[in-house]
């Protein structure tokens, strides 16, 4: 058919359409892992060689200033002759020095002039001397006294060499009589033995560039000689540079990776903190960073990305591989669990679905399907007996409705009747007023009760129905209905008995539900009892029988709070009336649902009191029943309820609830 597809394609296409994210998502992952790890080695290995630099720069800065203060201590340079100044500053400066140094001067503090100098008329910057002692350390030479001040050598012109450090280091020259007279300066270039890091085709090891700035913020030295002179403030980054400042001013070293040039590319950098003397007392902390692009940290990375690569295209070859063979041995035991189904209608009754497949699974299938075959023609079974019981219910609620509305309207139109009649004054006297009247009032009660009966069970059905529960002498409640139905026993002439208990019996219960049930029960005695007998018994029983039932229905053995006193309290009604088939005597509890509309017609009521009275005695622990031989034997409902145990006084005393009343004498009336 158009639009569908087969088992095998669909097996195939859903797993490749899971794998494959699965398979790119690991790559991305461990591709994401693998960038991550080199520029994690990155940061320590820049970091490492900031410290390198740091300690580089501060080995040479120390070494060429104990070379400046021995050279201070010669003659040549105490006495002050020109020429042989001169001589021996050009003899220092083709010497191995530590660093290189393009230009050596001596200077006449007190007329400041220069006595010699090996870069010609090029004068270096002036130099702050007022930090040093007006009179030689009579202790003579001693390289802690001679502070050297570093400037910024600021070049003209840009150069190869203006991206290294370019430092101006000077030295007090004291006189034969220990007097300053001379400052010896030098310009010295501290260069890097790094390669250019733009170049990613550097081979060997990590290569870096180095950056020198000082505590304001101004580059002292950078690869891109550009930068040298300008504040952070105006490059590319400057509020992370200064975030590096702040961390370096706190004495940290780290590792970040920011932007330094302005565009796309991304550079890594490792920073430590320099302390450089400035002067005899001061010390200004600089910043030296070891700093590389990000593609030459990252140049092993092109390597695991062929790698991954190729390993994804093999798992996927492999998957592919597997999928076909396992999509071969699934779709072929479906295929023929599908062509078995398709014919399960016409087939052999005997014949089952087959099973010899090397799946287990699909073996355990068959057999469910075996199973829910078995089940369904069970169940079609039981849909075509509850559809004849719906059929049934169906008529047995329609005869309901039509027996209640005439249950409603009888009392209604006696009650429009009476008082109409009175209102037209049809009534020849005052006596005869109040008896359509009185008329009226009992169709109204009437009528009010199948109102009341309807909207209990319906908030019966919803749950909503609360009970309050009390303790409470059963004797006095039975007394109670028994004295509302004397009156209407007297009528007809019943014949009617009631038990005599002389103590208390107490059960936890609602006293007006309570009330409800038993006049019920007693008032359907009374009406379906044309001539004969009612008896009302009540007895105490073992609770073992009646306790295991009630948890049954009910979830809980007896009260509802727990008061077991091993007995239950039954009260049974027996009356000598029109009795039921034994056959209908389970339809009288359900709702809605009448034995004969015939015999409810010829009674009234609407047949909802049995069910109202059988959930409002299970919601209150206890269990209704009914029985009769059969019809003209007459019917015996019986209501079980818990015994409580009674409250002991300490003083021994049994302490009955309050308002209990008497024992109900038995009183045959008729």
């Amino acid at each position: 058919m158009v639009g569908q597809s087969s088992f095998r394609r669909i097996l195939l296409l859903r797993i490749l359409l899971l794998s494959i994210p699965i398979l790119f998502l690991g790559m991305a992952v461990t591709f994401r892992k693998a960038r991550s790890s080199l520029l994690e080695t990155a940061r320590e290995n820049l970091k490492q060689r900031a410290v390198q630099e740091e300690q580089a720069i501060q080995n040479s800065i120390n070494a060429l200033q104990a070379s400046l203060a021995i050279a201070s201590e010669t003659a040549p340079l105490q006495f002050g002759s020109p020429a042989s100044a001169e001589l021996f500053l050009n003899q220092l400066q083709s010497s191995r020095l530590p660093t290189e140094v393009r230009c050596l001067q001596l200077k006449d503090l007190e007329t400041a002039t220069m006595i010699a100098s090996t870069c010609g008329n090029r004068v270096l910057d002036p130099i702050d001397t007022s930090g040093w002692a007006k009179q030689r350390n009579p202790g003579g030479l001693d390289l802690g006294a001679y502070t050297l001040t570093i400037n910024q050598i600021n070049q003209p012109e840009q150069s190869p060499e203006s991206s290294q450090l370019n430092l101006l280091l000077s030295t007090p020259v004291y006189n034969t009589t220990g007097q300053l007279r001379y400052s010896l300066t030098a310009q010295t270039v501290i260069k890097q033995t790094e390669a250019n890091p733009a170049d990613p085709d550097v081979p060997g090891t990590l290569q870096s560039s180095t950056i020198v700035i000082d505590e304001d913020g101004t580059f002292l030295a950078h690869p891109f000689p550009g930068q040298i002179g300008l504040n952070i403030a105006k490059s590319a980054n400057g509020d992370r540079l200064q975030d590096i400042l702040t961390t370096i001013q706190q004495g940290n070293a780290d590792a970040r990776l920011l932007n330094l040039t302005g565009d796309q590319m991304e550079w890594v950098v490792g920073f430590t903190p320099l302390k450089v003397p400035t002067t005899t007392t001061d010390r200004k902390t600089w910043a030296i960073l070891a700093v590389t692009p990000a593609e030459v940290a990252l140049k092993g990375l092109d390597q695991i990305t062929q790698i991954l690569l190729i390993l994804t295209v093999g798992l996927l070859a492999a998957h592919l591989l597997a999928m076909l063979y396992m999509a071969r041995d699934l779709a072929l035991p479906i295929e023929q669990l599908g062509k078995y189904a398709l014919r399960i209608h016409r087939r052999d009754p005997l014949e089952r679905a087959p099973k010899n497949f090397r799946i287990r699974e699909l073996n355990h299938l068959a057999e469910v399907l075996d199973n829910m075959v078995g089940r369904l023609e069970e169940r079609a079974k039981e849909l075509e007996s509850a559809w004849q019981e719906a059929e049934a219910a169906n008529q047995l609620k329609s005869q309901f409705l039509a027996n209640t509305s005439h249950e409603l309207r009888t009392p209604l139109n006696a009650i429009i009747n009476c008082i109409q009649l009175v209102v037209d004054d049809c009534c020849d006297s005052r006596e005869e007023e109040i008896d359509f009247l009185q008329q009226a009032h009992k169709a109204a009660i009437h009528l009010l009760n199948i109102i009341n009966d309807i909207l209990d069970i319906q908030r019966i059905e919803q749950k909503k129905v609360r009970l309050s529960i009390e303790t409470l002498d059963l004797r006095q409640i039975l007394k109670d209905v028994v004295d509302l139905q004397l009156v209407q026993i007297q009528q007809k002439g019943l014949e009617f008995r009631t038990p005599e208990f002389p103590e208390p019996i107490l059960v936890k219960a609602d006293p007006a539900r309570l009330k409800q049930v038993l006049l019920n029960i007693i008032y359907n005695a009374i009406k379906f009892t044309e001539q004969g007998s009612i008896t009302v018994q009540m007895r105490l029983e073992d609770g073992d029988e009646f306790g295991s039932r009630s948890a049954t229905a009910n979830g809980h053995r007896t009260d509802h709070n727990g008061n077991d006193s091993g007995q239950w309290v039954v009260i049974a009604v027996q009356d000598t009336g029109i009795g039921i088939d034994p056959s209908q005597q389970h339809k009288l509890f359900r709702p809605f649902v009448m034995v004969d509309g015939s015999t409810t017609r010829r009674f009234e009521g609407t047949g909802l009191g049995l069910a109202i009275s059988r959930n409002l005695i299970e919601m209150m622990g206890g269990q209704i029943s009914l029985y009769s031989v059969g019809l003209g034997h007459g019917t015996t409902v019986k209501v079980a309820l818990p015994v409580v145990k009674p409250v002991i006084e300490p003083g021994g005393n049994e302490n009955p609830p309050n308002g209990t009343a008497a024992s109900i004498e038995s009183a045959p009336i008729g």
